[in-house]
């Protein structure tokens, strides 16, 4: 499994049973047993897909007895949002420029 980094969210997302990981993590936060009860993949597989998103910073962790409790990072999502929000400001300035030069076009 590659290397992610704080940063890497992106590449850390690409994985769709991360993506799966991430929106189970949003209802709240969940022990691995938890995550991993109803998908195709073990227990260890999981947790090596959390140490991924751990590593991206998109998701921190707790001691909680002898479990481990997950949980989506804010700091981490927040970097994401803040990437799709800049994205999407572009996308629509973009659009506005195209659109007021076809309207002088006419």
């Amino acid at each position: 499994m590659a290397t992610y980094q704080a940063g890497d969210e992106w590449g850390a997302l690409a994985d769709k049973t991360r993506r799966t990981i991430l929106e189970r993590l949003a209802a709240g936060p969940c022990a691995v047993g938890d995550i991993a009860r109803g998908m195709p993949i073990s227990r260890p597989a999981v947790s090596q897909h959390l140490k991924v998103l751990k590593d991206a910073g998109l998701v921190c962790d707790r001691a909680a007895g002898t479990r481990r409790i997950y949980q989506l990072d804010p700091n981490g999502m927040e970097a994401l949002r803040a990437q799709l929000d800049r994205f999407w400001s572009q996308s629509l300035a973009a659009y506005k420029e195209v659109v007021e030069h076809d309207e002088e076009r006419s």
